[in-house]
């Protein structure tokens, strides 16, 4: 008998696997319909022995001491600042648009204070920010966002941005300084040894077991178990009792060039030309020397893995139906990106997850044989 099943073994579920066998000393089945575990964030060695991220590139960073710490158990780290250029108009620039993005871009020579103006005086009143257009418009114009912004945004989620919450242009900020790194958190690292030897050292305590290929549906009513902890699509768990949530899904192409290197920084975007969003070239972000090198284009596509909730309105009305559901279904609790139908940095999960472990000891004392208090993830549990 299985103190818990948990279903899906990316950072949600391998995060509260170990937390639950080495704190708490239960026995836990950890599966995964996947052949792998690390879900999205699996890395793996090319034909080539380069190290490539088989879901696109994923660059771990936070603001969080106590979720840097957590991950430090199971891994070295080697420090590492994500930057990004956009090929607009024939040229490659800052992606935030920054200070020297402007200035390449319509060959000026303009100073922070000069750029702050220069953006003012381009920006569109707009009463209230409802819609990712809503956000970029305001800010920085109209010229802009069609360049940066507006086609790269059809491409990835199949909608124009006026269509889609402001919570989707609202990741990217704008800058007047010369700052290009593509983010700005206090840990900017990665796993020195890829994030799968992370997630190996992670589920290899002796009270866990892995099964992967493994279905849910295969082994819910075969395997004895307590409790469940349940990372996948949330309206799968139910059997899509009031239609299916809509996401969006990617196509990666993986490609090995016969010389060292092909752009000069881990990832490109292409928001004006292609049908792919970006590439990426893994020895940027890894650090490892060879003599070939590997990259990633990214198709997105309406069909296959759902990797991105499709932030409208009506889905989040689709998505509070199973919300209610999840609440009222003892012994069960809804972890992760899928299972809460919410977009959610690496970091973000660790921190749901280790938010989860506090209530679930809360919830369940040692021993206890009460059903659970169900308690849904949110943002408000977070670490920060």
């Amino acid at each position: 008998m299985y103190d818990w099943m948990i279903v899906g073994a990316g950072f949600a579920g391998s995060v509260l696997a170990e937390r639950l066998a080495s704190e708490r000393n239960e026995r836990v089945l950890l599966i995964d319909r996947r052949p792998h575990i690390g879900g999205n964030a699996y890395d793996r060695y090319d034909d080539e022995g380069l190290l490539i991220h088989q879901y696109g590139p994923h660059i771990f960073h936070t603001n969080s001491k106590q979720i840097f710490d957590h991950l430090s158990r199971f891994t070295e780290w080697r420090f590492y600042e994500h930057r990004v250029l956009a090929e607009v108009d024939g040229m490659q620039v800052p992606i935030p648009i920054n200070l020297d993005t402007v200035n390449k871009l319509y060959g000026l020579n303009l100073t922070s204070e000069e750029l702050q103006d220069w953006f003012a005086a381009r920006a569109e009143k707009v009463g209230e920010i409802k819609t990712s257009e809503d956000v970029v418009v305001s800010t920085v114009g109209r010229e802009l966002y069609e360049k940066f912004f507006r086609g790269y945004t059809r491409k990835q989620w199949g909608l124009d941005p006026s269509e889609l919450d402001k919570s989707v242009t609202s990741r990217v900020p704008t800058r007047t300084n010369r700052d290009d790194r593509y983010f700005t958190d206090e840990f900017q690292f990665m796993p020195k040894h890829g994030y799968t030897r992370m997630f190996e050292k992670m589920v290899s305590h002796p009270n866990i077991h892995v099964m992967t290929q493994t279905d849910y549906e295969d082994v819910r009513h075969v395997v004895p178990h307590r409790r469940v902890i349940y990372t996948g699509p949330i309206d799968e768990y139910f059997d899509f009792r009031f239609g299916k949530l809509p996401y969006r899904s990617l196509r990666f192409e993986h490609v090995t060039l016969e010389k060292p290197w092909h752009q000069p920084v881990g990832v490109v975007n292409y928001p004006q030309t292609n049908d792919y969003t970006r590439v990426t070239e893994y020895k940027h972000l890894t650090g490892q020397e060879h003599v070939k090198t590997a990259l990633t284009y990214e198709y997105p596509s309406a069909e296959g893995d759902p990797y991105y909730p499709i932030p409208k309105p009506e889905n989040q009305e689709l998505f509070k139906k199973y919300e209610r559901l999840a609440l009222s279904t003892p012994d069960v609790w809804f972890v992760g990106r899928l299972a809460t139908y919410r977009y959610y940095n690496m970091d973000q999960i660790v921190g749901q997850a280790l938010a989860t472990f506090r209530r679930i000891n809360e919830a369940l004392p040692q021993g206890a044989d009460t059903a659970d208090v169900k308690v849904m993830p949110s943002s408000a549990a977070l670490a920060s």
